[in-house]
């Protein structure tokens, strides 16, 4: 869109690995929360000609962010801001389609965006004069891991067999994950530093603070 939004609410940035919390604490904290994992790109676009990236083991590799839409999940960001409301695809992750938005709209703040790919957001949107804050959610690998697979597995996110491969990729890249949001911007901290700043955000109306 290339604007400075009108409406300066602080925007929160959670990211973290797959199955650190982020959804969660985005949930609970957020006014509103915005799922960025629904702007992933649809299996239809994997085709011959324009493959979209593969794993090792000759799969999708939906942890590459060439699989997800970062233009489109910034341009509804500043939308919300700028009009109030935006439209969000419903994006179905086991069978990687969408099935119709549905509409969100600004509710005082703070605007929480959280998603496997969120680090790709805080430079565009900072390009853009949105006031941003960064987090990077710190919980140990194996913790994440587990409730990540739980977590899969219940909602049938994907086939048990390439829950495993993929799991198991991402316990091993847990500190590249990290690293990459750091060096993009994020504040590292624990989950439970993260509940206290984020309570009293929606105190402060949308401003953050650091324990």
């Amino acid at each position: 869109m290339g604007v400075v939004p009108k409406q300066q609410i602080p925007v929160i940035l959670l990211g973290g690995a797959s199955g650190s919390g982020k959804s969660y604490l985005a949930q609970r904290f957020g006014r509103p929360h915005v799922e960025l994992d629904n702007f992933y790109r649809e299996i239809t676009e994997h085709a011959a000609g324009s493959p979209l990236p593969q794993t090792g083991y000759g799969q999708i590799d939906w942890d590459h962010p060439g699989t997800w839409n970062c233009d489109k999940a910034v341009d509804a960001l500043v939308e919300l801001l700028e009009s109030g409301q935006t439209q969000v695809p419903n994006y179905s992750i086991s069978t990687s389609t969408y099935d119709g938005t549905r509409a969100i709209e600004l509710n005082g703040g703070p605007l929480l965006a959280e998603g496997i790919f969120v680090s790709e957001v805080l430079a565009p949107l900072t390009r853009l004069g949105v006031p941003v804050r960064a987090y990077y959610i710190e919980v140990s690998a194996l913790a994440t891991a587990i409730r990540r697979f739980v977590r899969d597995v219940k909602e049938r996110r994907k086939p048990l067999g390439f829950l495993l491969k993929r799991g198991y990729a991402l316990f091993l890249a847990d500190q590249g994950i990290r690293t990459r949001h750091v060096a993009a911007g994020f504040i590292p901290m624990k989950k439970k530093d993260v509940k206290v700043m984020l309570a009293a955000a929606v105190s402060a109306g949308g401003s953050p603070t650091t324990p």
